[in-house]
């Protein structure tokens, strides 16, 4: 399985009224590394013709992180069918490496001409499996 990862380290401006991450800043991740996967996987060919477009984000907040901590996020495709595609991302704790949240994501790929959706691709599937 083609996955993807990368550690950040939480800044004051990700924090909330409580001194934790900002619910919102990890949505923003979420959608950061899923981005990031994609360019890094896809040939740039591919890139230019389609695009993913959010349909539905489910989020399990675990445990909470604080300003200057590790977090080591990885992300990973779950599964394919027709034009959706799920995408996992979890946060883990750099130094206890225990679970932050876990995100489901359900991305549909659309034709960047038409702005229509298209059935994901084999060359597509293959590309993260």
């Amino acid at each position: 399985m083609s996955s993807h990862s990368k550690e950040i380290v939480v800044s004051e401006n990700d924090l909330d009224e409580l001194d934790h991450v900002n619910n919102v800043r990890y949505v923003q991740w979420i959608q950061d590394i899923s981005k990031e996967h994609w360019q890094k996987v896809a040939p740039k060919k591919i890139r230019e013709e389609v695009v993913w477009v959010v349909m539905s984000h489910y989020i399990e907040y675990k445990s909470s992180a604080l300003l200057g901590e590790t977090i080591l996020m990885k992300t990973h495709i779950q599964e394919s069918r027709g034009a959706k595609s799920t995408r996992v991302v979890e946060m883990f704790h750099g130094i206890t490496n225990q679970l932050i949240l876990r995100s489901t994501t359900e991305w549909c790929l659309v034709n960047k001409y038409t702005q229509k959706p298209m059935r994901i691709s084999e060359e597509i599937k293959v590309l993260f499996s």
